[in-house]
């Protein structure tokens, strides 16, 4: 099974940054463009994991999200992963207040650490908009996008949710297989 942990973004903000980010749709060549539907917050990507390990998995989730209560988010701006010159990912950000993304992130690391790789990246909460391959300078194409302000309404990040994906030629689809509500 290939599994992630991610936060739900609301079909407003969703809306909202489609919205905002349509113009850029054609400036950069090769861009593969993800669908809003599929658009969420991925915390921690486990891949390819023995069906064994889910219930395990989902206990790791549960606890990290028992040790942190909820909290408002925001989108921010557009970026480029690993960076505008060698562009493989752009994305649209999140605020992330004292860290609560990525005090999750090291807590899931932590609980999960046994069976998955730890993540070493320092961890930026986004939405991926667009895969770029191969990777290539977006500067000049993309020059306005790149840092742009992209507003949507605020929103509560009130839990954590397992996902399985679903790969196929059309797209990946996301079966939820566990929620837990941030209670700390």
């Amino acid at each position: 099974m290939r599994l992630f942990v991610a936060v739900d973004v609301p079909d407003e903000v969703k809306t909202a940054v489609a919205e905002a980010t349509r113009p850029w749709r054609d400036v950069v060549p090769g861009a593969r463009w993800t669908r809003p539907e599929g658009w969420h917050v991925t915390l921690k990507f486990l891949g390819w994991t023995w069906p064994r390990l889910v219930e395990d998995v989902g206990r790791a989730v549960g606890a990290a999200a028992g040790g942190s209560g909820p909290f408002e988010t925001s989108v921010t701006d557009v970026g480029a992963f690993p960076s505008p010159r060698r562009a493989r990912v752009l994305w649209v950000g999140f605020e992330d207040p004292g860290e609560r993304f990525a005090q999750m992130v090291k807590q899931l690391d932590h609980l999960l650490a046994a069976h998955f790789k730890v993540e070493t990246r320092a961890f930026t909460p986004h939405l991926t908009l667009a895969r770029v391959n191969p990777p290539q300078d977006v500067r000049a194409v993309a020059a306005g996008p790149l840092g742009s302000p992209v507003s949507s309404p605020p929103f509560v990040v009130d839990r954590l949710v397992l996902y399985r994906s679903h790969l196929s030629p059309k797209g990946a689809t996301y079966e939820p297989l566990a929620e837990a509500p941030l209670e700390g």
